[in-house]
């Protein structure tokens, strides 16, 4: 999980709960998402990767280079 790279489809930042669409077993799903840093802002269609992975459905994430 860690290093997958996905779609924000919920905005992720101070106080919110974001989403994540990941590609999983041959298939893309949802997962509960949160910025690395705190403070920091992701839109919707940003490219995020995830630096961190909760199971069962909540991932931290970071920009993607």
């Amino acid at each position: 999980m860690i290093g997958k790279q996905g779609r924000v489809t919920g905005t992720i930042g101070p106080g919110l709960v974001g989403e994540v669409m990941l590609s999983i077993r041959g298939g893309v799903e949802a997962f509960y998402a949160y910025s690395s840093l705190p403070g920091q802002e992701f839109g919707l269609g940003d490219l995020v990767v995830v630096v961190e992975y909760h199971a069962p459905r909540t991932v931290y994430v970071a920009a993607a280079v």
